[in-house]
């Protein structure tokens, strides 16, 4: 029976499994600022949101969670190592990403990728109440859009690339490239995280299938279709307030003593992908205590890789080798009980992070390419007192609103190397002042402010109950965010 009014559309659902000693299976709400947005537009329309549980095999029955009806998808281990691993994530993914790394193109992962996607498209048009919004995200499934309208002409579909979206000689190399478009086109509203995301995806509608995009719209089958970009952000109320906590606070003080109490402190915190340059930025670091430009110990790093699709091969090549930098920089540089970079292989908690985010002096947020990079905005949120520093890589979407940071090109090695440098001798006043423009910056454009001004391209009205969920943020009546 099709209920729902709104539904997001997603390759996991908001929540992970947890079973206790005894067996029995609970669920525990996911972070991320995805779910902390949509959340009210959710249980204002009575609202469903399909995806993945993380299991594979059955789905469990429909459920709610924070008063959110979940429904999830059936996924066997054959079509996760293909359909994800393979075709999302060893073709889509690093082609996207301009081909940072050689993609793989296999015929059985494109079935597999199309098989999901149908089943996905089936359950949701389903579940849609007539004239329903749907809201649909991320590369793995582009071919939703148009597979649900040819179900449910009478829906209302949104579509979000929350990646990069490539220029036109890149896309064109991508295997069933004419199904991945259409696919697309078969939203009402395609977003992207930056202008020029917008530009490449219009731009191919016109090389591959002859249609004539006006600004940001294009007509297909008597329907216009609008593409523009709509940057992500961060729920930066929240980040604020976990920074201000005394456990916060405390422990960043604890972690300045555990590293030595240095002069200057650089953070990484980034998922173990190629994509993020790690590699380089370790590299950078290297090459800065063999110049003498900085010592050890006045000068650490401390450099988190959050485990990362550990079962494809790239990725277990690219720890070997960050590893191994790690043991080159700590074996020439190291001294006895203080290591040069502090390696972290592990994911830690939001009061964790928030300590080490402020216990940091120079924050490296050095991606190849990224669509957004919401690291570098957690950071930002989570400088309370105004006093750190933020290296950024042009290529990542956050440059374009974080534009008080130290821009770099991590391609330059030696830009990287000035950067950090920069940044680390940059006058305290010099820092503040960047520090407080992007963090007013965050506090204006927020996670919520995302959702809404996407779903009201959409056609959701601004002044629904969806957008009522209660009091401002904190931080929009106090200074920093």
């Amino acid at each position: 029976m099709s209920n729902a009014s709104f539904i997001v559309v997603a390759n996991r659902l908001p929540v992970d499994s947890v079973v206790d000693d005894e067996g029995n299976r609970t669920w525990r709400r996911s972070p991320g600022g995805l779910v902390t947005a949509l959340e009210p537009v959710l249980r204002a329309n009575q609202g469903t949101w399909i995806g993945w549980a993380g299991q594979t095999g059955a789905a469990p029955e429909p459920f709610e969670a924070d008063g959110i009806t979940l429904l999830p998808i059936e996924l066997s281990a054959d079509e996760i190592a293909r359909y994800y691993e393979g075709f999302s994530n060893a073709s889509i993914w690093p082609l996207y990403h301009d081909a940072v790394q050689p993609r793989v193109f296999r015929r059985s992962w494109w079935k597999s990728y199309y098989e999901v996607n149908t089943r996905f498209a089936e359950v949701c048009a389903a579940e849609a109440a007539p004239g329903a919004v749907v809201w649909i995200q991320d590369y793995q499934l582009q071919l939703v859009p148009a597979m649900l309208r040819e179900r449910r002409p009478d829906l209302r579909i949104g579509f979000f690339l929350h990646i990069p979206f490539p220029p036109v000689e890149l896309f064109m190399q991508l295997p069933h490239r004419m199904e991945i478009l259409k696919g697309l086109l078969g939203a009402d509203l395609v977003g992207f995280q930056r202008p020029l995301a917008a530009q490449n995806f219009l731009a191919l509608t016109r090389h591959l299938l002859g249609y004539r995009p006006r600004g940001h719209y294009v007509t297909v089958d008597d329907r216009l279709v609008r593409a523009d970009a709509f940057p992500i952000s961060i729920d930066t109320a929240a980040y604020e307030e976990v920074a201000n906590t005394e456990r916060a606070r405390h422990r960043a003080k604890e972690i300045r003593a555990e590293l030595g109490e240095p002069d200057t402190v650089i953070l990484g915190v980034d998922r173990l992908d190629y994509t993020k340059g790690i590699e380089t930025r370790l590299k950078a670091f290297r090459e800065l205590l063999e110049d003498g430009r900085f010592r050890v110990p006045k000068t650490v790093m401390v450099q988190v890789a959050t485990p990362s699709r550990e079962r494809v091969e790239q990725y277990r090549v690219l720890r070997d080798k960050v590893e191994r930098e790690v043991g080159r920089i700590n074996g020439e540089f190291g001294q006895v009980g203080l290591p040069a970079v502090h390696y972290l292989h592990q994911s830690f908690d939001r009061y964790e992070l928030a300590a080490l985010y402020q216990a940091a002096d120079v924050m490296a947020v050095t991606p190849i390419r990224d669509g957004m990079n919401l690291v570098a905005k957690e950071y930002v949120a989570s400088q309370i007192e105004n006093h750190g520093a933020l290296v950024l890589s042009e290529f990542a979407g956050a440059a374009g609103d974080l534009r008080q940071a130290f821009l770099v090109n991590p391609h330059d090695l030696t830009d990287l190397k000035d950067g950090f440098v920069t940044a680390a001798e940059s006058s305290p006043d010099d820092k503040m002042k960047r520090m407080r423009a992007m963090r007013r910056y965050l506090r204006k454009h927020d996670v919520s402010r995302w959702a809404r001004s996407f779903l009201t391209a959409l056609g959701v009205p601004e002044r629904s109950a969806a957008y009522n969920p209660g009091s401002p943020p904190a931080a929009d009546a106090a200074e920093g965010t």
